[in-house]
C-alpha cells in the first residue's frame, strides 16, 4: 500500500506545486466573479498532476514487474486530462438567447491549468511557472487592452 512512499511523496509535492499555480490563476477568475474560480482552476491543475505523475509509476511499477519491456505513450495520459477538461469547460461557457456566449475565457483558463498541472506532473515545475506568468498576462494585460480598445471603437 505505501511501497515506493518517497515517489508518492514526490508526486504529492507535484500536485500541490500546481494546485498553488493553478489557484493563482483560479484568484483572477474568482476576483472578476467568472463561473469557475479559485477551487475548480486548483482543483483541476491538481487533478492533471496527479494523473501524470500516477503515469508515471504506473510505467516504472509495469517496466519493474515485466523487465523494461512495457512502453507508454504520455500523450495518452494528456487526452484523457485534456477530455475531462473539456466537460468542464463546457459547462463553464452559457449561450445568452442563442447570440452570445459567455465563459469561454474562463474554459481556456482552465484548460491552461489542466496543461500547468500535466507540465508539473511530468516534472516541468518551470516550465508550468513561466506559463501561469503569461496565463496571468493575458488574463489581466490583454483585458485592460481590449477594453481600451473597445471603448475607443464605440466613441468613434
Amino acid at each position: 500500500m505505501f511501497d515506493g512512499w518517497e515517489v508518492q511523496a514526490a508526486v504529492v509535492a507535484r500536485i500541490a506545486f500546481a494546485m498553488l499555480l493553478g489557484g493563482v490563476i483560479g484568484l483572477e477568475r474568482e476576483m472578476k466573479d467568472r463561473p469557475a474560480g479559485f477551487r475548480t482552476h486548483t482543483l483541476v491543475a491538481g487533478a492533471a498532476a496527479m494523473l501524470t505523475g500516477m503515469g508515471d509509476m504506473m510505467l516504472a511499477q509495469a517496466q519493474h514487474d515485466h523487465d523494461g519491456r512495457v512502453q507508454i505513450d504520455p500523450f495518452r495520459l494528456v487526452e484523457a486530462v485534456i477530455a475531462g477538461v473539456a466537460f468542464i469547460g463546457a459547462g463553464t461557457m452559457i449561450a445568452h438567447r442563442g447570440r452570445v456566449v459567455a465563459g469561454i475565457t474562463t474554459a481556456a483558463s482552465l484548460l491552461m491549468v489542466a496543461v500547468i498541472g500535466v507540465a508539473v506532473g511530468f516534472g516541468h515545475g518551470w516550465l508550468a511557472l513561466l506559463a501561469t506568468l503569461l496565463t496571468l498576462a493575458v488574463l489581466s494585460v490583454l483585458a485592460w487592452l481590449e477594453r481600451r480598445v473597445t471603448r475607443r471603437d464605440d466613441a468613434g
